[in-house]
């Protein structure tokens, strides 16, 4: 069972030094072949925003009852629908937000992607696309996120991968 609801409010929003803490995954998968095979052809699932205004990935308040992880794993869930495996930090970087005019932290991860619903909550607010690296890079409205999209590129092609377990 998938919570169906996205969380709203912001009383269990994370905040340090003033600035609030914002955690976002980068979904990720292997292209598989028209035969089943699996290709070294990596994608990226990149997501509108709620105004329409832009490309992103999935990211949003980290809440005090859950880990980092957690809430990774949680915004994708809500904003793109997938479900699967959060790896290890790619960074934290500090952004101002456009809309308040104020400092964020803001942690990625990587999510490799085990499963994509037909359902999930914000599935009327948002568009979702699966795109390769260079079109995400070009489309990512924001320039921490595209830098986050380096290091799991460099991360990716770097460490070997058990292909069996990378396709959706």
């Amino acid at each position: 069972m998938v919570c169906v609801v996205s969380r709203t409010g912001r009383e269990l929003q994370r905040y340090d030094q003033g600035r609030r803490l914002v955690v976002g995954c980068i979904p990720y998968r292997y292209k598989s072949g028209s035969n089943g095979s699996i290709k070294d052809e990596l994608e990226v699932l990149v997501i509108s925003s709620k105004k329409g205004q832009g490309m992103m990935f999935p990211k949003g308040g980290w809440e005090t009852d859950e880990s980092v992880e957690e809430a990774a794993s949680r915004e994708s869930l809500e904003e793109a629908g997938v479900l699967g495996k959060v790896g290890c930090e790619l960074g934290q970087w500090s952004f101002m937000s456009k809309r308040y005019g104020t400092f964020y932290e803001g942690y990625m991860f990587p999510l490799l992607v085990k499963e994509q619903l037909d359902l999930w909550p914000e599935k009327d607010e948002r568009q979702r696309i699966w795109m390769d690296v260079a079109e995400a890079r070009e489309v990512c409205q924001h320039w921490w996120m595209k830098e986050a999209l380096d290091v799991l590129v460099r991360r990716l092609t770097t460490l070997p991968r058990h292909p069996q377990e990378d396709v959706l």
